[in-house]
């Protein structure tokens, strides 16, 4: 017999239902056992509902962990997605990774798929990001699970603590990019942008190299004095224009055809 393992426990319980329904003894008369059989017919009936629902449930819990391969369109555009993953960011997001959360974080496969189950869980992002903050942590507990809602919500947490820091939401990953593996590439856009401005905090919490990653140009203020401000006003950039130099010499009046040859 085919099916789920919930369709053939759906077999079972009917089957029971339907033999007790046949062999139950009379109990005074034939207005208590059609009494007992109705009672037995609404018992089946509603697990049968029951185990319907259960299939279908998990049904769509199958279609949705595990899809189909992409065609068409989604295919070439999934393709250009991977194509931006680059594996020597890989190499160099990991080595700053394994020396900033230390060594109870392991190294993981040399692959993106190595990478991407690597970061799953949201474990190693969590630990990342609390490393940075120093003394005042913001994810106060991190735990591993296998359910997924608990996994997504801890990337959850990295991106809102991610984001309290510093990253702009331009340069951070969605929770499917990284779940469901739909855009890796932007999983490293996030960790280099989230690894330059622990560079250029330079506030101690940074571990590694800091050639790994570059700087971020920061804000060059300055102040003018009134007087400053007001001697600036009276000189005329040579970006709005200027006439210094202008000379109407060898022009003929308007209107007139040009002179090719000079006549003495």
């Amino acid at each position: 017999m085919g099916g789920s393992w919930s369709e053939m426990r759906g077999r079972e319980v009917f089957a029971v239902l339907v033999l007790a329904a046949h062999f139950a003894p009379s109990r005074g008369g034939n207005r208590k056992t059609q009494q007992h059989k109705a009672q037995l017919i609404s018992i089946h009936l509603k697990a049968t509902t029951q185990l319907r629902l259960c299939v279908s449930v998990r049904k769509v819990r199958t279609n949705m962990a595990n899809r189909g391969p992409a065609y068409g369109l989604s295919r070439e555009v999934q393709s250009k997605i991977d194509k931006k993953y680059d594996p020597e960011v890989e190499e160099r997001l990991v080595k700053w990774i394994i020396a900033q959360c230390g060594p109870n974080v392991k190294e993981p496969e040399k692959d993106k798929a190595g990478f991407q189950k690597w970061l799953k869980d949201g474990c190693v992002l969590c630990e990342l990001i609390n490393s940075l903050y120093g003394a005042n942590k913001p994810i106060k507990a991190i735990k591993t699970s296998g359910m997924a809602f608990k996994q997504m919500e801890q990337i959850s947490m990295f991106l809102k603590a991610a984001e309290s820091y510093g990253v702009i939401k331009t340069d951070m990953f969605q929770t499917v990019d990284l779940y469901e593996s739909k855009d890796l590439a932007a999983v490293q856009r996030t960790l280099l942008t989230l690894g330059s401005l622990a560079v250029t905090k330079n506030d101690g919490n940074y571990k590694g190299d800091p050639n790994w990653f570059p700087k971020k140009s920061q804000e060059n203020k300055r102040d003018f004095s009134e007087d400053q401000l007001n001697e600036g006003r009276n000189v005329i950039g040579l970006q709005m224009g200027t006439n210094r130099g202008a000379s109407q010499a060898g022009m003929t009046g308007y209107g007139l055809p040009r002179q090719i040859i000079n006549n003495p």
